[in-house]
């Protein structure tokens, strides 16, 4: 059973209720439901730095080590050690997850990885998953136009698919379909959670909808900083939408692969998304005044029609 969590640990889980699907929930055995945060509590972790949402020089800095000499002997700039640069953040992340993995004292400093540590030894998870939602967080601070849907693809392999991989680690349900069927999900949440979010995303300069659909559909930039979605972009908002849902549906057989409350953990997952995009289209595909987000009512209906379709 984990500790109580304390702030800045607090801070980062309590984020878990503001997700577009559950992330531990009660029905879960409740060694699932440790294991299922103390991942969530990294993903967090790492996304906040990258979207530089931690403040400079905050505890979570320091408890990174970036206030004192780094490994090997090296000191990081004034910039760094004041938690300013996120690549430092990120290189001192990894440097803390290689804790987790080694033998050596005194372990890892931050409470987040403390707490992912018996998850990781009690599953049997590799650090590849975690290594590549570091390297997705650094892709972000170099790159911040996608040209693709391929190139977007390749991005959702890192930033989104080890999470699914995750949960069938912790469950100890792997094997090479349902890992096609998990990534097939884990891109199409973070396609949406893309277009929930235009608005905020372009305030960070980044633009997650590929470029060459822009052009497709006579979106520019100016467009995506506008109140309010034209025709234009709604239709790529739409097309974007559509996508989202068939990847959706074909990642959707993983529900019926599994059994008890597995299965109703992954229906939650789907209907997430689902609901999701819902709301989306109840707000005319015009994502720009702000992320449409479904009831709570809509999500339950969605798990419904999920359990029914795919149980």
């Amino acid at each position: 059973m984990s500790p109580e969590p304390v702030a800045p640990e607090r801070a980062v889980l309590d984020k878990a209720a503001h997700e577009n699907f559950p992330v531990a929930p009660f029905f879960l055995p409740r060694a699932w439901r440790a294991d299922l945060m103390a991942v969530y509590g990294f993903a967090r972790l790492v996304d906040d730095i990258g979207d530089g949402d931690l403040a400079p020089g905050g505890e979570d800095a320091v408890l990174l080590g970036l206030d004192r000499a780094q490994d090997g002997g090296t000191s990081r700039s004034s910039a760094a050690e004041s938690g300013g640069d996120r690549l430092a953040l990120l290189d001192a992340l990894e440097a803390d997850l290689r804790r987790v993995y080694s033998d050596r004292a005194p372990g890892p400093r931050h409470p987040l990885m403390r707490r992912l540590g018996p998850t990781v030894r009690r599953c049997g998870l590799s650090p590849e998953p975690f290594e590549r939602l570091i390297e997705a967080n650094r892709q972000d601070q170099r790159v911040s136009r996608y040209e693709s849907y391929a190139d977007l693809l390749d991005y959702c392999e890192l930033s989104a698919n080890p999470v699914g991989r995750l949960v069938l680690g912790i469950t100890g349900t792997t094997t090479p379909e349902r890992v096609r069927r998990s990534d097939a999900i884990c891109t199409a949440l973070q396609i949406v959670e893309h277009l929930q979010d235009v608005s905020e995303d372009l305030r960070r300069d980044r633009i997650y909808l590929p470029a060459e659909d822009m052009k497709r559909f006579g979106v520019t930039e100016s467009d995506l900083a506008a109140p309010t979605g034209g025709a234009s972009a709604r239709a790529l908002f739409a097309f974007e939408a559509e996508r989202a849902g068939g990847l959706l549906n074909e990642g959707a057989p993983l529900v019926g692969s599994v059994h008890g409350r597995l299965k109703l953990l992954l229906a939650g997952f789907v209907a997430g998304g689902r609901a999701a995009l819902q709301a989306v289209a109840a707000a005319d595909h015009d994502v720009l005044p702000g992320p449409p987000k479904p009831s709570k009512l809509s999500l339950l209906r969605a798990v419904g029609a999920t359990l029914r379709r795919e149980g």
